[in-house]
Parts: C-alpha cells; sequence; structure tokens
C-alpha cells in the first residue's frame, strides 16, 4: 500500500485523528523544514565529534532556565559554546550569559542562526517557553543537529509525535531536560524494580503544592497590552502561535500559566515527579483522564488548584495503575496509614507509591524512595541494591551519548511518551469532567473538543512548514 502524504493543517477537515496520527507519523522528520528547504530534501547526516574534542553547542534561549543550563554545559569541560539565539538579547535575564561568553555569536532567530552558523556546531540546546520548543527542535534534528531540549517536550500530543517520528528517522542524539532522570532516583528506582523490591505497584499520588506565578491572578483574556521593553522580538517569542499584546503576564517566565504557551505546574513538574515511574513500571499511555477538581477554572490559564486521576492498564507481569495528581498549595494528599506517626508530609512535591506489599516515599528530581513506615526500611536495608557513584550528571551524560561514548538517559522515544501523558492530563484541567482515551488510534473517545487540543492551533503564516 503506497502511504498517504502527511497532513498540513490546511488539510485536517473531516479526517479522523487515528488518520491524522497514522498520516503525521508516516510523514515524521518529512515536516521538519526549515526556511527555504524543500520537502523532500535528503536528511542532513548527523554530527559526531571527534574522539577527545570537545562538541561544539548553540544554545537557544539563555536567559532563567536556558541561563543555567549554559552555565550547566560549559562546567562540564565537554563543549565548546559557539552561538546564543534569544528573542531579547536586551533584557536582564539575558546579561549573565552574555557577560561569561562576550565573543559568541549572537542571533535573535534561530533559522538566521542556522543557516549563518549551522556548519560550527553539533548539537543545540533548546531552553525557551513550552509553545516554541516544537519547530526548534525538529528544525535542528532536520539538519543532523543533536538536541536537548527543556522538559516538557512540547506542547500538543501533535508537536511530541512529530518530533519522536523526525528523531527515529535523523538518528541524531536526543534528550529531555528532566535532569533528575540521571539523578539517584532514577539508578535506584531501576535497580529496585530490576531486583524486585518495587513490584505489583497498583497505585501512585504525585504532589506538587508550591505555589505558581499564576496563583491569585484572574483574566478574561490577555488585556490591551504593554509598553514593549526595547529590542524584544515579540513576534519571534511567538514563534507559531498567534500573537497577543505584550504583557510581563506572559514575558519573562509568567508564560507558563497560560494554555496558549505553557503546560502548568504539572507539565513543569510531572516530568520530574513521576518519570521514573513512568519508565520502569512500562505506563505507557493512559485509557482514562479524569479531572476530579479544579479550583477556579479559566478559559485562559490553569486552575488554582486540580486533582487528576489517570487509569492505566495492565502490562504483562503488571496490574493496573491508577495515578493521581494534585496541584495547588492547598491540594495536599491524603497520607498513608503506613507513614510513621510524627513524621508529617513536609516536602511541598513528592510522591507516595502503592505496591502490593510495600509503599514508597519519594520526592522530586533526583530524590531516591524510602520504604514507610521506617521500621520496615531498616529491616528490609541489608537486602536492598545498593546504588553506586560516578554517574555522568545529565547534561555531560547528553554530550557523551553525542561523542558515542554514553547512551542519553531521556531519549525523546522515552521522553515523549511521558510528556504526552502529561499532555493528555492538561487538556482534562482545560475541559473538566471524565476523558476516555484510546491508546493505540491515539485519540479521545467521542470527544471533538479534547482531539482538537491534541492538535492544536494551526501554525500561524510563515510557520505552516514546520509542521
Amino acid at each position: 500500500m503506497v502511504p498517504k502524504p502527511p497532513l498540513s493543517h490546511g488539510d485536517l477537515a473531516g479526517v479522523s485523528r487515528r488518520e491524522f496520527i497514522a498520516r503525521s507519523m508516516a510523514g515524521g522528520a518529512a515536516l521538519a523544514l526549515g526556511p527555504g528547504r524543500a520537502a523532500g530534501q535528503p536528511q542532513a547526516p548527523a554530527r559526531v565529534a571527534p574522539t577527545g574534542a570537545r562538541l561544539n553547542v548553540a544554545f537557544i534561549g539563555i536567559g532563567n532556565r536556558g541561563n543555567d543550563l549554559v552555565k550547566t554545559f560549559a562546567a562540564t569541560g565537554l563543549v565548546n559554546v559557539v552561538a546564543f539565539c534569544d528573542v531579547d538579547l536586551d533584557a536582564p535575564h539575558t546579561a549573565e550569559s552574555l557577560r561569561l561568553f562576550p565573543a559568541v555569536p549572537l542571533f535573535r532567530d534561530f533559522r538566521v542562526m542556522f543557516d549563518k552558523m549551522g556548519a560550527r556546531f553539533d548539537a543545540v540546546v533548546v531552553a525557551t517557553p513550552d509553545h516554541s520548543h516544537f519547530p526548534l527542535a525538529i528544525d535542528a534534528m532536520r539538519q543532523g543537529k543533536h538536541v536537548y531540549v527543556e522538559k516538557p517536550l512540547a506542547q500538543t500530543f501533535r508537536e511530541v509525535e512529530l518530533l519522536m517520528a523526525a528523531a527515529a528517522k535523523s538518528g541524531v542524539v536526543t534528550q529531555m531536560g528532566n535532569q533528575g532522570h540521571s539523578g539517584n532516583n532514577y539508578f535506584q528506582f531501576k535497580a529496585w524494580t530490576e531486583a524486585g523490591v518495587i513490584k505489583d505497584v497498583t497505585k501512585i499520588v504525585a504532589f506538587m503544592n508550591s505555589p505558581r506565578r499564576w496563583h491569585g491572578w484572574v483574566a478574561d483574556g490577555y488585556g490591551a497590552g504593554e509598553p514593549l521593553p526595547p529590542g524584544l522580538d515579540w513576534d519571534g517569542w511567538h514563534a507559531a502561535r498567534p500573537v497577543n499584546p505584550f504583557s510581563t503576564r506572559l514575558h519573562p517566565e509568567n508564560w507558563r500559566g497560560w494554555f496558549a504557551y505553557g503546560n502548568g505546574a504539572l507539565g513543569d513538574w510531572g516530568a520530574h515527579i513521576i518519570d521514573t515511574a513512568h519508565r520502569f513500571l512500562r505506563l505507557g499511555l493512559p485509557h482514562t483522564v479524569e479531572a476530579v477538581r479544579r479550583d477556579g477554572p479559566s478559559e485562559f490559564i490553569f486552575p488554582q488548584g486540580s486533582t487528576l486521576r489517570f487509569d492505566f492498564a495492565a502490562r504483562p507481569g503488571m496490574p493496573p495503575v491508577e495515578v493521581f495528581w494534585h496541584d495547588g498549595v492547598d491540594n495536599v494528599p491524603s497520607l498513608p496509614a503506613e507513614l510513621d506517626a510524627g513524621a508529617p508530609l513536609t516536602e511541598k512535591n513528592g510522591k507516595f507509591i502503592y505496591s502490593r506489599t510495600l509503599t514508597f516515599r519519594g520526592g522530586t528530581h533526583g530524590d531516591t524512595l524510602r520504604i514507610v513506615p521506617e521500621d520496615r526500611m531498616r529491616e528490609m536495608s541489608a537486602s536492598l541494591p545498593k546504588i553506586g557513584g560516578g554517574f555522568s550528571d545529565h547534561a555531560s551524560n547528553f554530550v557523551l551519548a553525542c561523542q558515542g561514548k554514553e547512551e542519553s538517559r531521556s531519549p525523546f522515544d522515552v521522553s515523549g511518551p511521558l510528556t504526552e501523558v502529561l499532555l493528555l492530563g492538561v487538556i482534562a484541567q482545560r475541559l473538566g469532567g471524565r476523558l476516555t482515551f484510546d491508546p493505540a488510534r491515539r485519540e479521545f473517545v467521542g470527544n471533538t473538543a479534547a482531539n482538537r487540543l491534541l492538535t492544536g492551533p494551526p501554525p500561524r503564516p510563515g510557520w505552516g512548514q514546520f509542521y
């Protein structure tokens, strides 16, 4: 059978979700086109740094979290910082990166950077707002660049599908920036699962009860706009999304609370809290997602607090699992009965994992698990697998993988499905109620509004080539 061509947004009318996903995946990286790059152009080969040589890296997004990554990668001693790209190069939050690397060429448009300097770098680190991850990452893979993308991987389910397909086709090294996936919790969870300490898990309760920037907001629109800061490329900041008036409630940093640009507390912290459970329990995609609680639901911004329930089917040798997510400062989950008296919940962010025989208490990022109660932990300590040290951190792991020395720990085929779970939860936060999802068809059952959100808005003029 001759495969149908991949879809553009203009082709979506009347096409089923199942056909859309199948054709999108079939097209894969063929959709990843930069300006002036024709469909069907051969995929650029992945670049590998010579043995012993530093990896040449370009950074897109160098303020706030991007600035942290510039310093983190530079501190590995394994990279050359060869280019910076940011739409707000004159802002205070990008100043430190510029001061640390004053001779690095600067760009405001990633497409110009690729066209002028693409031959000089091997890899790209993307630390921009969620809504712009997709076009940057897929254009980089199209040109044979290894890609490190901050979490969550993309803003829509469809974008994640296309990124996974492009990564598989391109052969480049990929890594999502959930840095705890190279921490102690990663190695502990892996070892405890392989040893049968973590088994027969039936329930996970994850929580993020720290305050968020949008808490206390009321939003019935984007406002009339504020004066645009000098030098800010506000059009470029929006990437493929429709342009709204400038507001300090959007940039810098506040974009995460808006459905149009971010993925809320779940997209931000879910990748740090449930990542190891999702991977080593092989959860895959849920068959139902339910918004059990939404405090202050809005058309524009995330709830002030929410409780979500995900139901995952049984896997070979593993029972079904229900996963609960709690966010909001007053939306604290119930504590397990096994938790020691006098040891109340003090952490704002973490998880409880319930199996048929044991209960585990964990934090976030690289925090290790404890068996509760502590008496049970002490009783079992001699038989628990010991976790050695000396592992590379997340940034070093990515660079070493680009050099062919290690395998990346959070590649897109691992971090993509995790991100998709988070994005399904975001849809439930937006719409409310209980949603039935078909993992095989990758579509919601009988819910047009939810399926529309899997795809997201059509790209604005000038950006359709990425989709």
